[in-house]
């Protein structure tokens, strides 16, 4: 029998929450995603009412530590009015404007790891402070410390190699360095910046022109990803056949755009050009006149949620990928590559064979 996918259910790995602020301590927020309970260990929120800064928590790291996605000064700051617990499903804020202002409206994406804090990754040359996994839907959160040493590396731990991945220094402010295994021809000798809209840049210094292997991530000497006695964090995903998918596109610059082929309807489509041009997030939730997913979210600003009027990036989220349906330079330059990574509401196909609910 063919293996169309090993994870039935997206929605023990990767859940997408709207929720309103009360603008109290101790707001519960719980999945409405009744599928599959999920206590997760990332949680990334976005205030979709107002210009507050991304914010990025994780088990790793621990509560009350938060990072700024979308600004160069990403660096983690204690902040105990923010995420003060993840829960059994779901998570729980306090009173941080960002976070929980009364009234206002919230978007959380939110992955499961290994099921809390992890424990040190010994396989490279730099040991991980703590590496915390999940090897069904290869996902991993990992910190470290630097050594400025071309070469150096660390255990990611998801026996897969990986297919996107970010590192941000935690104790200063650089940027977010990004690798996508279809950035270019040679993606080891370039990179991406998450908090800005920069085009591919070619660069030795980031992962010592090294591609990941199933075992480490290769770092340079750059001190946005490897600078003596500074600390680290490390995202890095593996693609999962019917779950999560990091490809690449090609726009041809009109409103009847690409379709792009993933093998699972999408919850979370996230794009950005190779160009100049921001990253955008599509989420099936923020849904508007019947255009799933035509709503976005810019990663690297702090923008308002835009709804666009009547031009959509994305006209639908389909059964098995997205269609494009607009020549907006976000998402359909003729002739641009666009980088993605999305992740399913429903597999196409399970692991029985039966097709899925593309609903």
């Amino acid at each position: 029998m063919a293996v169309y996918t090993t994870i039935d259910d997206p929605s023990a790995y990767f859940k997408i929450q709207l929720y309103t602020g009360n603008g109290s301590d101790n707001h519960a927020i719980t999945f409405d995603d009744t599928d599959t309970d999920m206590q997760p260990d990332a949680v990334w929120i976005k205030n979709r009412d107002a210009t507050d800064n991304h914010c990025l928590f994780d088990a790793a790291r621990g509560v009350g530590k938060i990072m700024h996605t979308n600004t160069t000064s990403g660096n983690e700051v204690d902040d105990d009015d923010t995420l003060d617990a993840f829960q059994s499903d779901g998570f729980r804020v306090d009173d941080d404007d960002k976070v929980n202002t009364n009234t206002e409206k919230y978007v959380a994406w939110c992955w499961k790891a290994g099921g809390g804090s992890g424990s040190s990754n010994t396989t490279g040359t730099i040991n991980t402070t703590t590496t915390t996994v999940n090897t069904t839907s290869k996902f991993s959160i990992s910190t470290y410390t630097g050594n400025d040493t071309g070469g150096g590396n660390f255990g990611h731990g998801l026996g897969a190699v990986p297919h996107f991945l970010w590192v941000a220094q935690k104790n200063t402010g650089d940027s977010y360095r990004v690798y996508h295994h279809k950035n270019t021809s040679a993606p080891e000798t370039d990179y991406l910046v998450l908090d800005t809209d920069a085009a591919t840049i070619d660069s030795n210094v980031q992962w010592n022109d090294t591609a990941p292997s199933s075992t480490i991530i290769t770092l340079g000497t750059s001190g946005n990803v490897n600078e003596s006695a500074h600390t680290y964090v490390s995202y890095a995903w593996s693609e999962v056949q019917g779950f999560s998918k990091f490809g690449k596109y090609t726009g041809n610059g009109n409103a009847d755009g690409p379709f792009i082929y993933l093998g699972f309807r999408p919850n979370l489509f996230i794009v950005k050009s190779t160009g100049t041009n921001s990253w955008f997030a599509f989420s099936d939730p923020l849904h508007t006149n019947g255009y799933y997913g035509g709503n976005r979210i810019y990663l690297n600003e702090n923008n308002v949620e835009s709804t666009n009027g009547d031009v959509y990036e994305i006209k639908e989220f389909l059964s098995n990928g997205v269609k494009i349906a607009s020549s907006h330079g976000g998402a359909n330059t003729s002739g641009q590559d666009y980088i993605y990574m999305a992740f399913a509401k429903a597999p196409l196909v399970n692991s029985e064979g039966v097709p899925g609910n593309a609903g």
